[in-house]
Order: C-alpha cells, then structure tokens, then sequence
C-alpha cells in the first residue's frame, strides 16, 4: 500500500454556503405500529460529525431518509433545501456508502468507478474515476477483479464510488467495516481532509473510538429519538445529573482534598498515589473555584484533567438515561 497522498486533488466548496447542509425537521417514521424514528430535527453542516445509536435506535433509518430511500412519514428531509424523496437529482451533491454491500465482483476497480462516473454524466468520466480510486488508495489494485480483495479493500472501493462526482455531501453507513488498522487511519484522514475542504459529511459507526478520532461532534438517536447534538464535550458538562470526574495532582495533595471537601460543588473526593480523583456536582463551579481554593492554600495544582468526559462515558449516560 502506498503511503496516504495528501496531494491527492481536493475541490474546496464553501463553508458557509446552504448548499451542503441536510436538514431534519420534524421527523418520525414508521412501519405500521412500530415507530423508528421520532419527530427528530436536525442540521448538518460542513465539517464530520459521528451518528451513534444502541442497535435498533434508528440510524440506519435516519441515514436512508436523507439518502432518498425512504419517505418520512412526518416532517421533511432536504439537501442543500432540496427533498430527497422521489428527488434523483440530490445525487448530484450527494455520495452515499450504505451499510449493505452492492459491488459487483466480476468488475476490477476501475471498470467500477468508470460506470459510476460515467451514471453521474461527468464531462471526463476516466479522469474522476482514477482521482477518486487515488483518494482511497486503491490504484495498485485498480485492475484486479472486485471479487479477489478483502473486505477492506472492497470497502475502499465503495468509498471511491461515493467520491467518484466530488459530492458536497457524503453519508457513510458503518464506513470502517472490514478496514486494517492501516486502512482505517487513512480513511480518518481522508474524511478529515473532506470536511476541511467544506464538505458535510455524516457516518455511522458502533465503535465509539473511531467517532471520538474522527470527530467530536455527534448526533446521538436512541430509541427513536434524538437524544443529543453538538461536541460531546461539551454535551457532558451540561449532564448536571451525573457528577463530573476529575484526576488532580498538586504539591499536597492530602492538604488540597481537606480544603476542597468543604467547597459546595464538590461531592466527594478520593486519595491515592496517582493523586486526587475529585466528583463534582458542577462542572463550571468547580473548575473556577480550584484556582481559588489552592492559591490561598500555597498549594501548586500540577494537573487537572477531566476523567469520565470521553465519548463512551458520554454515550453510557444518554443511553442508561
């Protein structure tokens, strides 16, 4: 495998125009008595953000309404201000991965993206097809029958189809499927890459190191509904119903947990020799109050760092909510 070209030809789209964006609004689907998704409203803009959800939540539903697949039963879906139901000419902004595998094996790569790039009527149908068979690092392989590679490697196909018309918009359903470590950095910094470009772009993915890499903003579907959007960071220091988790290290460690015990914020506090595990009711009270607590003390605080603010603790706690 070649080593990730970052030369590889990247349009640049504006960031800030409307022409990227996927909106939800006001969106439910269901099958007979079964409700999939309920009333979610959402919008996606420029940048990566991770979609995550329990099995069963509803992503894969979510994905398929704004890919065009499925019509909401309630609310609208658009791209860019256009539906996508009933509406092919979405396609035209937008590239999709789905979790299911459509790729036929008597094809070599590049009759692959040749078809795909000759459906989308591109002016140079060959020139797309070998700059989007770079992007994903798959030239080597170009010539070689579809039904010969590994799972990673037909998956990086269907990444190259997706790119094959430079879409504004790119939906990835469990993307990283079948990748090796190797792949799987790359394809992170591919979609990096992609979004610093100005592309929107949206996967899915049950593993939740891969989100936390990939991006830091996320919409979190569990059962049906939305249960949180933003940076997810950020999301945790708004859970005022669990305590927040903070490791410290000072010049006197035993001296500092005396003195914090009695600050109003602060829940409970442990010693060891890796130094303070502090619990906090409030994340801002806390935070601002430290300084204060250890300079009139004559204690120095080495090292502050919130411990339970990582994408899995943030995920269990929607989830068990």
């Amino acid at each position: 495998m070649n080593p990730p070209n970052e030369d590889a030809p990247l349009r640049s789209t504006s960031p800030s125009g409307p022409g990227s964006d996927v909106t939800l609004d006001g969106v439910s689907r269901w099958y007979g008595n079964v409700v999939a998704v309920n009333d979610v409203t959402m919008t996606l803009g420029p940048g990566v953000t991770g979609l995550l959800g329990p099995n069963g939540a509803g992503k894969t539903t979510v994905l398929h309404m704004m890919a065009g697949f499925l019509a909401p039963s309630r609310g609208t879906v658009t791209v860019g201000g256009a539906p996508t139901w009933r509406n092919p000419s979405v396609y035209e902004k937008l590239g999709l991965v789905s979790e299911r595998e459509a790729v036929h094996d008597f094809l070599t790569a590049r009759e692959f993206l040749l078809v795909s790039a000759k459906l989308h009527k591109l002016p140079d149908p060959a020139s797309a097809a070998q700059r989007a068979l770079e992007l994903v690092e798959m030239t080597d392989a170009q010539d070689r029958r579809i039904g010969t590679y590994s799972k990673g490697m037909r998956q990086r196909t269907r990444v190259a189809a997706a790119l094959v018309h430079d879409p504004e918009v790119l939906l990835l359903d469990e993307p990283f499927n079948g990748m090796d470590p190797r792949q799987r950095l790359h394809m992170m910094e591919l979609l990096h890459r992609l979004g610093a470009a100005g592309r929107t772009i949206l996967f899915s993915s049950h593993i939740l190191e891969e989100v936390e890499q990939v991006s830091g903003t996320v919409q979190v579907i569990v059962a049906g509904r939305l249960a949180a959007s933003g940076d997810y960071r950020a999301i945790r220091r708004l859970m005022s119903n669990r305590p927040h988790v903070f490791a410290v290290q000072s010049t006197d460690d035993r001296r500092l947990a005396v003195a914090l015990i009695g600050q109003g914020s602060v829940t409970g506090v442990e010693i060891d020799r890796a130094g303070l595990t502090v619990r906090a009711g409030d994340y801002g009270s806390f935070t601002r109050a430290l300084p204060k607590i250890a300079l009139a003390e004559g204690i120095r605080v080495r090292r502050l760092l919130p411990s339970d603010e990582s994408l899995e603790s943030v995920f269990s706690y929607l989830v068990e909510a």
